[in-house]
């Protein structure tokens, strides 16, 4: 017995219609339909296709044109269907107007798990009308509503229903003009909600207070296991409080702070945590001015971390002192795979000090050098490294002004 799935074009979809001779050993066929730019004519026969139960699975009509209309006549057929699984609306411009359709289709449909929304300007009232339905809704596991304008009181409507649902597991609300009320209100929702697990804000101004009340979440939630904040105003008081809430969470395996301000004191903080922490996986903090102060006191944690896998500090002016700290804790640390030191002004003497700590590591498999001025003798020096280590697969050093070193290919997978 086995399963057949087919991915289908746009000029394609009328082979759905058709219906396959049984077989002994056929156990299931069923179908994906990639239809971007889609016309009238081709959305119709989607719908034909679904309300006469074609097994369709995955239907993908992301960068498409279907508009509030067409969501209305998908929500139709999803009020029917029960073969669909995923549905991605991605750059459709269904609004407010397509979003309460489509809510509406969620209260009868029992199969749907995910669902993708991502800049449909939808505002608060098609963010009320979903909330309303994930209140009902016990199949969605994924909701994409990120680059939409729901702002606060979109936010305190999934909040709420995020209380009575239990089955959604993945939230994205990036971009969404998002403040410090609707972050406090989904901080009141992670104390009580037992089945999220992936919550994205990031490009929100939650600030001060939303973060505070984030960490203070963190403290008591059990079941989330990524956390993404980047580009949210964040500074180094809301990393420490951050820091102190990993240090009693015991889920949280990817943290994501990119493009904040932590700097060097909120650099400080989250090393003390990973000092103690034995869950993190992944710590994100690019671009957060961390400089070489913040690289010496990551280096200390990650001489005792044993759980941290990826580490990005792209962007940080961390420079060869940071690079130097990083290449020392290398030489002891047994866990971390990724290291992302991209334009951190690293020159030769800290290509030098890697260089020397890669012939003594055995974990790191990826390593970002990417804009940075190692020069020719960062890059000869790395390559004699690498006659010797055993675990990298990819070395980034393009541009780095490396000169006839960079004649070859500079994104190297070994």
């Amino acid at each position: 017995m086995k399963t057949i799935h087919i991915t289908l074009t746009q000029d394609h979809i009328k082979l759905l219609s058709l219906r396959p001779r049984r077989s002994s050993c056929l156990q299931k066929l069923t179908y994906e339909v990639k239809a971007q730019w889609i016309g009238v004519i081709e959305l119709q026969g989607l719908v034909n296709s679904l309300k006469t139960g074609a097994p369709l699975t995955i239907l993908n009509l992301r960068d498409g044109s279907i508009k509030d209309e067409g969501a209305l006549a998908l929500s139709e057929v999803l009020k029917v269907n029960t073969s669909l699984t995923t549905l991605d609306l991605g750059y459709n411009s269904v609004g407010d107007v397509g979003a309460q359709a489509l809510s509406e289709a969620l209260k009868a449909n029992a199969t749907l798990a995910t669902l993708d929304l991502w800049d449909n300007s939808i505002e608060k009232e098609g963010a009320l009308a979903l909330s309303e339905a994930l209140k009902v809704n016990t199949s969605l596991a994924t909701l994409n509503l990120g680059y939409n304008s729901i702002g606060d009181e979109g936010a305190l409507a999934l909040s709420e229903a995020l209380k009575a649902n239990a089955t959604l597991t993945t939230l994205d609300l990036w971009d969404n003009s998002i403040e410090k009320e609707g972050a406090q209100a989904l901080s009141e929702t992670l104390e009580v909600n037992a089945t999220l697990t992936t919550l994205t804000l990031g490009n929100n101004r939650i600030r001060k207070e939303g973060a505070l009340a984030l960490s203070e979440a963190l403290k008591v939630n059990t079941n989330l296991s990524t956390l993404a904040l980047d580009g949210t105003s964040i500074g180094k008081e809301e990393a420490l409080a951050l820091s102190e809430a990993l240090k009693a969470n015991a889920t949280l395996t990817t943290l994501d702070l990119w493009d904040n301000s932590i700097e060097k004191e909120g650099a400080q903080a989250l090393s003390e945590t990973l000092e103690v922490n034995a869950t993190l996986t992944t710590l994100t903090l690019g671009n957060n001015r961390i400089r070489k102060e913040g690289a010496l006191a990551l280096s200390e944690a990650l001489k005792v971390n044993t759980s941290l896998t990826t580490l990005a500090l792209w962007y940080n002016s961390i420079g060869d002192e940071g690079a130097l700290a990083l290449s020392e804790a290398l030489k002891i640390n047994t866990s971390l795979t990724t290291l992302d030191l991209g334009n951190n002004g690293i020159r030769k003497e800290g290509a030098l000090a890697l260089s020397e700590a890669l012939k003594i590591n055995t974990s790191l498999a990826t390593l970002n050098l990417r804009s940075n001025s190692i020069v020719d003798e960062g890059a000869l020096a790395l390559s004699e490294a690498l006659k010797i280590n055993t675990s990298l697969t990819t070395l980034d050093l393009e541009p780095n002004s490396i000169g006839q070193f960079q004649k070859h290919s500079r994104k190297t997978q070994f």
